[in-house]
């Protein structure tokens, strides 16, 4: 304050920076690093205090604090005590936002590095402390201390006047000189987990008054990478452009340039649905928004690891492994589920793959676009991980066939309460006799067109009332919903789904696309179609025409070519001469998914 009570330009305009005016002034408000505050602590009780000591760790995690705190323990009136009173003089001038003392001399290392500065200090260690019981040298930066200067310190270190204490604070304790190191006693600081982080965040927040929309811790958290410095940087920041409202997720959202979770949720969905479309439409969002490639790549990545820790530890949460909201971990619950231990390493690895493609390209958008293309096509791509993701799909499909087989009675009987449907199949490849066969390498696609009784009028709304028409990405967005509603009446329809793909809604006629025609096949037959098309009612409250289309090779519908097997190649088909040869594993993998496409699912 200055004269008469008034405050002064600086108390008025500039405020102390949170990580200033919260710094720990007593080991025991020292978060996150009991490990290390403990031991010192007790060795303060034994009165067993060492000469030298190597504090390391990452930035921001609490080094010079504790640095600090032990030259206060030291000189306190009451000590040595690990304890500090904090009205001492001492402890008033080595409090947080002290004076300082002439006894306690920070050094920063990265400009007093040399011989000379070696040699100034080694010359004044030997003089008595001024006021206090111990000289006390913090040497913050160690790592950038020469070799020759810390050999020119070595003896001094070794054996230093009993009033001395050395504290060498580094974030690469492997760069200070080993003889050196030898001579301390190592104390290794590390990150805060992202649970402790959001704590002291929260604390603080209450403390200063600012409210905060709790999804902006998560995002500080991440922003700030277990450095409780760094993160409460980030919060000073915002909260000093903060409004009336306090701090909001948009805002912290435009500021930290981080993406969207309802973005990332977006895109895992589509890439679980194998939707393009929408993966390509969020990836165009992204750009058009003014946001970085590389981090949007980044957030997916750091999303998916959530993912692969989630599927993998289902109470990941609970053991602070994953930080996010109650119904973020439900939504990320549901996404680990659909898409696999093996596709999501693999998605993991093409991303993180990606990322590194993209360090100093020009095109970062057309390599982010590459990158999707490449988590789309699994059987495009080489590797273990492809083949793992594939065998998955294989393993998911068949775990939900029943174990006992049907009789072909109870496979083809239609119940007498549910009307029959119409089916008529379309193709360009009817059989050899009807029609020509298409060129060699041209794809045929087969339309198997199911019409409901009834229908109602194209677009027709749910039974809620909405008046607006339902279109593909509302479906997509449903689209596990209507499975599981499928996988309740009839486990074995539920795995024609497995594969499928929602392509349009049009004229109140949903268009879904198959990688085997067996599964199109089979989803338009009754029963089959039944069940999917209740679902669907129920999910949406809808009663649409269903259309089933496959591209790829020539399929011969079964019912036009009597004794022809669906999965059997007709005898004048011949193998493509230039495919490029497959590993056995790949092999294996075709097999089993040509072998499941072409078998007859019992109950279907």
């Amino acid at each position: 304050m200055g004269a008469r009570g008034v405050p002064s330009f600086w108390e008025m305009y500039v405020s102390l920076a949170l990580y200033r005016k919260y710094r720990p002034a007593t080991f025991a408000e020292v978060v996150g690093q009991e490990h290390v505050t403990e031991p010192l602590q007790q060795a303060l009780r034994n009165e067993r205090v060492h000469h030298a000591y190597l504090f390391s760790g990452p930035r921001g995690c609490g080094k010079t604090s504790s640095a600090r705190i032990l030259a206060r323990s030291l000189n306190c009136e009451k000590g040595p005590t690990h304890d500090p009173c904090g009205v001492c003089d001492s402890c008033v001038a080595l409090a947080p936002g002290g004076s300082g003392s002439l006894d306690v001399i920070e050094i920063d290392a990265a400009s007093h590095n040399g011989v000379d500065d070696a040699r100034d200090l080694r010359e004044r260690a030997f003089y008595s402390p001024v006021s206090s019981r111990f000289k006390v040298y913090v040497i913050d930066e160690a790592h950038m201390v020469t070799t020759a200067a810390f050999n020119a310190l070595l003896k001094l270190v070794e054996e230093p006047p009993e009033f001395v204490t050395f504290v060498f604070a580094t974030t690469e304790p492997d760069k200070v000189l080993p003889t050196i190191r030898s001579r301390t006693h190592h104390y290794p600081f590390r990150l805060l987990p992202p649970t402790v982080l959001r704590g002291l965040l929260e604390d603080i927040c209450a403390k200063e008054g600012v409210v905060v929309e709790s999804a902006v811790f998560s995002l500080v958290v991440r922003a700030g990478g277990g450095s409780a410095r760094d993160a409460l940087s980030i919060l000073d920041q915002l909260v000093s452009g903060a409004g009336p409202e306090g701090v909001t997720y948009a805002r912290a959202l435009a500021l930290l340039g981080v993406t969207d979770s309802a973005l990332l949720d977006e895109v895992v969905d589509a890439l679980a649905a194998v939707d393009g479309a929408a993966v390509f439409e969020a990836v165009d969002r992204v750009v058009e928004a003014g946001h970085d490639s590389r981090r949007f790549a980044t957030d997916l990545l750091e999303r998916l690891r959530d993912l692969v820790v989630l599927d993998a530890v289902p109470d990941a949460a609970g053991k602070g492994l994953i930080d996010a909201s109650a119904d973020q971990l439900e939504r990320m619950a549901g996404q680990a589920s659909r898409l696999g231990t093996a596709t999501l390493s693999r998605l993991a690895d093409v991303v993180h793959d990606g990322l590194v493609e993209m360090r100093g390209t020009t095109s970062p958008r057309l390599l982010l676009e590459l990158v999707c293309a490449r988590m789309l096509l699994p059987a495009a791509s080489t590797g273990a991980n492809s083949l793992l993701q594939r065998l998955e799909r294989l393993e998911r499909r068949m775990d939900i066939t029943p174990a006992a087989e049907e009789t072909e009675a109870a496979e083809t009987e239609t119940p007498t309460a549910t009307p029959t449907r119409e089916v008529t199949g379309e193709t360009t490849a009817r059989g050899r006799q009807s029609q020509p066969q298409p060129p060699n390498g041209e794809a045929a696609r087969i339309k198997v067109v199911a019409s409901a009784p009834e229908p109602e009028p194209p677009g027709a709304a749910p039974a809620g009332g909405s008046s607006q028409p339902i279109d593909a990405a509302a479906v997509r967005r449903v689209w596990p919903d209507v499975v599981a509603r499928v996988r309740d009446k009839k486990r074995t329809v539920a795995a024609y789904l497995l594969d499928a793909t929602v392509t349009s809604v049009d004229d109140g006629v949903l268009v879904l696309s198959f990688p085997h025609a067996f599964h199109a096949r089979g989803l338009s037959q009754s029963p089959a179609l039944e069940y999917f098309c209740e679902a669907l009612k129920e999910v949406l409250g809808v009663d649409w025409q269903v259309r089933c289309e496959v591209a790829g090779a020539p399929v011969v519908d079964e019912s036009a070519t009597p004794g022809f097997a669906p999965g059997d190649e007709p005898a004048d088909a011949e193998e493509p001469s230039d495919q490029p040869a497959r590993s056995p594993e790949e092999t294996a993998i075709s097999l089993l998914e040509s072998s499941l496409g072409a078998k007859k699912i019992p109950g279907a």
